[in-house]
């Protein structure tokens, strides 16, 4: 198993709810794996799952035996033995589970954010091809007939259409190239971080990742005090989550102030981590012990958050390319028909 890719944030949430559901009815984990098992009919899945049983019929602990598959994400590893340490795996696993969830829905929420652009941009640079390499050749055949000759701006996108058509192959090779791109950087680890940094760049969409940031740190942060962790201890495993420098330099900076005594809302508040109503509910659930509820509804709002600046992203680019599509196909008519009409004019 040790070869086998990493588990996808949709499987780690299933596994985690499935493995939940079971030790809260007290079954044991090898049990509740073993119930699993017969009910799984994909075979990678049946794979993993006897795996993990072996492991554990060896005399290894649920925590240790995932470790040994090699597919589950250090996260998940760290919080389950903390879990197994505190006496608390029903509510480790279901945690990771909303978390996982959440990460399920961010995923969705980013990819449908950047597909619909890219359809959509897709889509304009094909009608704009048919347009000079299929539709202008035909206009200058009518020129042609009247005795005139396409100049000017059509002329040029004429002349760049023929040259598309001459050197049909290199552009092919081009568009390979640039769908083995799109290809890297959606599916590869080393392409999902180069494009998560220029997308923290863009203005457009910095504000939603670090929304996401923000979310995905109140989460861990939950998880972390599930499973017992100190306030020092948690900022330290969920520092490895959040993947924003932005928001890595804020919990350096919430950690120095732990060090230097304060508590971990006054700590928040140095950091300016959340905002400050956010804050102020850190604060009142350390207080009342429900520290816990309030990161998850913290956690809750953010990913509304993201999802509404998803929305808006989208509401800017959509009506752009409609704008931009337009304006250059309506360019194209026009430098041809415009010509047209005046010499159909001359002739009546």
């Amino acid at each position: 198993m040790k070869n086998q890719r990493k588990l996808t944030n949709e499987e780690l949430a299933s596994f985690c709810s499935q493995v939940a559901v079971m030790l809260k009815a007290g079954i044991t984990p090898i049990e509740g794996l073993r119930i699993l098992l017969s009910d799984t009919q994909d075979a990678k899945s049946k794979a993993l799952l006897q795996a993990i049983i072996d492991q554990i019929t060896e005399g290894n602990s649920f925590a240790e035996s995932l470790t040994r598959v090699g597919v589950f994400p250090e996260y998940v590893l760290n919080t389950l033995k903390l879990g197994e340490e505190a006496g608390s795996i029903d509510e480790v696993m279901n945690s990771l589970a909303e978390y996982y969830d959440r990460e399920t829905q961010i995923s969705e929420n980013i990819r449908s954010a950047v597909t619909y652009p890219l359809i959509m941009i897709g889509m304009m640079l094909l009608v704009i091809i048919i347009l000079i390499t299929k539709v202008l050749p035909i206009f200058n055949q009518v020129f042609k007939q009247l005795g005139a000759e396409m100049t000017g701006f059509a002329a040029g996108l004429m002349h760049f259409g023929n040259t598309l058509n001459s050197y049909s192959v290199v552009f092919i090779a081009i568009l390979v190239v640039i769908v083995a791109a799109f290809i890297f950087f959606s599916k590869s680890q080393a392409g999902r971080d180069l494009s998560r940094k220029l997308f923290m760049s863009l203005p457009i969409t910095k504000k939603f990742f670090d929304t996401i940031a923000a979310g995905r740190f109140a989460s861990g942060i939950a998880i972390a005090f599930s499973a017992g962790l100190d306030t020092f201890e948690s900022l330290d495993l969920v520092g490895k989550l959040v993947e924003n420098e932005k928001l890595n330099k804020k919990i350096e900076v919430c950690r120095n102030a732990i060090l230097d005594g304060d508590g971990f809302a006054e700590a928040i508040k140095t950091a300016e981590i959340f905002s400050n109503v956010n804050t102020r509910m850190v604060a009142v659930g350390f207080k009342s012990g429900e520290i816990e509820t309030v990161m998850r509804k913290i956690a809750d709002e953010y990913e509304r958050k993201s999802e509404k600046k998803i929305s808006e992203i989208i509401s800017v680019i959509e009506p752009t390319l409609v704008i931009i599509l337009s304006v250059i196909v309506g360019l194209i008519l026009l430098s041809v028909i415009l010509p047209l009409m005046g010499i159909m004019s001359t002739i009546g």
